[in-house]
């Protein structure tokens, strides 16, 4: 078999022969050089050299997937590329700040590594909730299709399978998994079986070992990882914004993931040189001007604002307290009903503080619903970590917890049932801005941000608490901000994928709020089109309060400041205690060291201890709160986190990659540029092209924004995505606001532009699409002719791979050689870019100099040219693999150069 591609064409047209029943047999050809006869003016030589190096996918710059890509890298996220091409296999842990593009890096080698044929396929196991999000990413940016294994969509997948005898793990090339889905019983071994050679591991600390003896959902994700990693030709890489979730033991089960020896005791010193090679840990601040290339992160401004509850709210409050105290003091109860009860009290306080809707579901829920044992957890257990808002839950609940408010084997009497009925009717009389001041204090938040122009997300614990919330935004708001529109989004909106639908209807809406639960903290990035958050509900887990910021904090936000705002209550204990006990000292944390450090691992006990002391016990808000604030658990708490603050600090100033240079990749993407342009040319190039098609490239009012109309390259970019629509707002560079689109080399109206232009070049009979032209200028006193080349060559390392690049080279005769000019790439784009006509030339004499230049290139004339860039990409290589045995390139070069392009300068003067 054998796969062949036009030469002038793109990878969708490759087509493969199969060599036993072809009549024909494959020979050699030459590429033509432009046809004399057909020499026109000079206007068309800049646009078909752009067009040529737009087009190129197969770049033979030192990143071989630099052309597949259609997303512009930040210089930074090659340094992960870099350490994993100095590595075999690949084993990499990404450890970077929240927001700094983990996504984008490791998608990057996956790409390089399969450009490379390195590695034949990719799977990404990650959360169920994510696989949409890096699906979408691996196939816009990177053009990587993968199948998405969920159980959602596995009646789809087999389906498309050919034999009942084939697994879909072994079917399809790239995968997307849920790493829930693919750790079951069922489904373990046969992914395990038929595992991608390349695997990215998304939130890796989901899949660490747990600490001690506990089993479990997270148990069953390390075990899969770990079997997967003992495949010693298995590249993986590992991505985590917490590596280290306070547990010692979890952080170095990670560590083994990369190699077993790094698997150490707690007693054991890390071999920290020798982890070197393997992770990457960098703080945002770091990178911010990183090569001197701006990275515009945002600031984040954090604020607190508080309420106090109204009279008829604050005794239903302590009604409630006291009805959950006597709950609690049955001293007849078992231990493991004793638990529930405290969990089922806690869970009543919670929503009742959160909205009145929230108090209603909850107090509605009378039958116990999670008796038994799940997953080996028993359902006091269940209940601690929904309530306590667990990191170790697999995914953020936001539902009212169907807690058993009377014994599990008995109903509630009817005194019982009477009280429920009547906080009920109380509850209810509660909704609305004149007596619930959490509600009316929020109101007057979001018109705050509204008028400052910011686009907030509202975060709530429970759905009914978000429904609640987005009403009364809504009818308070509506008159004062017009056009305002108010969505809430929550767990009951179906999957990810419908809920980011939603979101992203909303956000066409140029005044809106978007009030959602923590549903919404984790998988879709906000950044383009919210910039604020409001914690209505304060999470009892600061790791929950990162996550809900990093949504809109990230690069990609337009907004140079976010607002964080942080809603409590200034008369309710358990807010105050969460505040001042977590949620402070993470922000003090943050705002010191520049990085967000997980909370250690006994935060829940203490928590739970004090919110016992202070409302199960009974303590008020005197002295004897103030002390409890005080207890020695706190201070132990306080003085870990500090000191994992510390060691997380140092651990990232050790594990920045200091041992490579910026110059190193400096150096790099110095080489890359020339083969595959930058934002300059893909401006140029396309206010170039649209012009011939009748279309135009206008800057608007805002710097760096212009507006777009296709022309007659209209139906052609809609028939490749039909989604786009003219007049378009577009940028070139950087982070674009609302509603601009981002044009890079890979971009539909890009690659549509520079398919058409190099086709009618080719064709010969389109006016200002010319191969070939000679002009009359000033610019030259000898005749100088400019040949666009194309390069084309075999790598041959770990496989054997096509690469090609385009070099523009001028050229005056000396005597009857040749003399190129130098140097050689910058002086044939000065020529093409600077050039003007000076007078008029007769089509005959356009051809004679045509004709004469390509006589010139005769006897070996590219052979200098051809070594000295073959020379670079096996030097470039070389660099790059250096640490990776057997994996020296030979560069075999297609010679002579196809000759795309061929146009001359005639001095004013005469020829010579």
């Amino acid at each position: 078999m054998v796969r062949l591609r036009p030469v002038d064409g793109s990878d969708a047209e490759a087509i493969g022969i199969y060599l036993p029943l072809e009549s024909e047999a494959l020979k050699p050809s030459e590429y033509q050089p432009p046809d004399p006869a057909l020499a026109g003016d000079f206007t068309g030589a800049l646009l078909l050299r752009d067009a040529v190096r737009l087009g190129l996918r197969s770049g033979a710059g030192p990143f071989r997937s630099m052309g597949r890509l259609s997303v512009e890298p930040r210089p930074y996220q090659f340094v992960p590329l870099i350490m994993a091409l100095r590595l075999d296999p690949v084993r990499l842990l990404i450890a970077d700040d929240v927001g700094v593009g983990k996504t984008i890096e490791a998608a990057m080698i996956a790409r390089e590594m399969l450009d490379r044929g390195v590695v034949r396929r990719v799977g990404v196991l990650c959360a169920p909730h994510l696989c949409e999000q890096w699906e979408e990413e691996l196939r816009t940016k990177f053009n990587i299709d993968t199948a998405v294994v969920q159980s959602s969509r596995i009646g789809r997948l087999e389906r498309g399978l050919p034999r009942g005898d084939v697994s879909l793990y072994q079917h399809y090339r790239h995968l997307v998994a849920s790493i829930d889905f693919v750790k079951s019983d069922r489904n373990r071994q046969r992914f395990l079986d038929n595992a991608p050679d390349f695997i990215i591991v998304d939130e890796a600390h989901t899949a660490a070992r747990p600490g001690g003896s506990r089993a479990g959902a997270q148990h069953q994700r390390y075990s899969l990882v770990r079997d997967l990693a003992r495949d010693p030709q298995r590249h993986m890489v590992l991505t985590t914004a917490t590596p280290h979730s306070g547990i010692e033991e979890s952080f170095r089960s990670l560590l083994g993931i990369l190699n077993p020896e790094f698997d150490v005791t707690e007693e054991s010193d890390l071999p920290r040189r020798r982890l070197i090679p393997h992770l990457i840990q960098r703080k945002r601040n770091d990178l911010k001007r990183w090569l001197g290339v701006d990275t515009p992160f945002p600031e984040r401004e954090a604020v607190e604002r508080s309420y106090r509850m109204s009279a008829d709210y604050h005794r239903l409050y302590q009604d409630i307290l006291t009805y959950c105290r006597e709950y609690v003091s049955d001293e007849g109860m078992t231990d493991q009903r004793q638990r529930v009860r405290y969990w089922a009290a806690l869970s009543i306080l919670r929503s009742v503080l959160s909205s009145p809707m929230a108090a209603r579901a909850t107090l509605e829920n009378r039958k116990p619903s999670l008796a038994g044992r799940r997953n080996g957890v028993t359902p006091d257990d269940i209940l601690g970590q929904q309530l306590m808002d667990s990191a170790d839950e697999d995914q953020a609940t936001d539902y009212v917890l169907a807690v058993p408010l009377g014994e599990t084997d008995a109903a509630l009497d009817a005194s019982e049932v009477k009280r429920l009925d009547t906080f009920l009717r109380r509850a209810d009389a509660l909704a609305g801005t004149e007596r619930d001041a959490k509600i009316r204090e929020t109101v007057s938040i979001v018109s705050d941000l509204l008028a400052e122009g910011h686009r907030p997300i509202i975060y709530c614990r429970f759905i009914q608490t978000a429904y609640y919330v987005a009403e009364h935004i809504q009818a308070e708001l509506g008159n004062k901000h017009r056009g305002l529109q108010v969505r809430a989004v929550t767990g009951n909106e179906g999957d990810s994928e419908q809920r980011k639908e939603i979101v992203l209807t909303l956000a066409k809406e140029p005044v809106r709020v978007l009030v959602a639960t923590d549903c919404l903290s984790e998988g879709i990035n906000l950044q383009d089109h919210y910039d604020a958050v409001v914690h209505y509900d304060l999470p009892w887990n600061p790791n929950r309060l990162e996550q809900r910021e990093g949504r809109v904090d990230r690069f990609g936000q337009s907004k140079s400041v976010v607002k964080a705002v942080l809603l409590y209550g200034a008369d309710n204990e358990i807010d105050l205690v969460v505040l001042d006990v977590l949620l402070r000292k993470a922000k003090a944390i943050r705002q010191s060291l520049g990085i967000s450090v997980p909370v250690p691992v006994d935060s829940e006990q203490v928590v739970n201890a004090l919110v016992s002391s202070v409302l199960l016990r009974g303590l008020g808000q005197g002295r004897q709160f103030s002390l409890a604030l005080e207890d020695e658990s706190v201070s132990r708490l306080h003085l870990a986190w500090d000191q994992m603050a510390d060691k997380e600090n140092r651990s990232r100033a050790y594990f920045a990659q200091q041992g490579i240079e910026p110059d190193e990749v400096a150096r790099e993407l110095e080489e890359m540029e020339p083969v595959l342009g930058n934002a300059e040319d893909v401006q140029r190039f396309l206010a170039n092209a649209v012009q011939r098609f009748n279309g135009e490239l206008r800057q608007t009012r805002t710097d760096g924004v212009f507006s777009l109309l296709a022309g007659d390259l209209r139906d052609r970019v809609a028939a490749r995505d039909s989604r786009l629509t003219f007049p378009m707002l577009v940028s070139f560079e950087g982070v674009p606001p609302p509603s601009v689109t981002l044009l890079g080399r890979n971009h539909p109206v890009v690659a549509t532009a520079s398919e058409v232009v190099l086709a009618r070049a080719l064709d010969g009979n389109f006016p200002g699409f010319n191969r070939s032209g000679a002009i009359f200028t000033k610019l030259v006193n000898q005749r100088t002719a400019i040949v666009v080349l194309r390069l084309r060559y075999l790598v041959e390392a770990e496989s054997q791979q096509f690469a090609e690049e385009v070099v523009s080279a001028a050229f005056q005769r000396d005597g009857g050689t040749i003399r190129w000019l130098s140097p050689m790439q910058s002086e044939a784009l000065r020529l093409l870019r600077d050039a003007e006509v000076a007078a008029n030339m007769p089509p005959a004499e356009r051809q004679e100099h045509i004709e004469w230049a390509l006589g010139m290139l005769s006897n070996g004339w590219a052979k200098g040219i051809v070594a000295e860039r073959v020379a670079e990409l096996e030097a470039s290589h070389a660099r790059l693999r250096s640490a990776v045995k057997g994996s020296k390139a030979r560069v075999t070069p297609h010679e002579p150069p196809d000759v795309i392009g061929c146009y001359v300068l005639v001095p004013t003067g005469g020829v010579e």
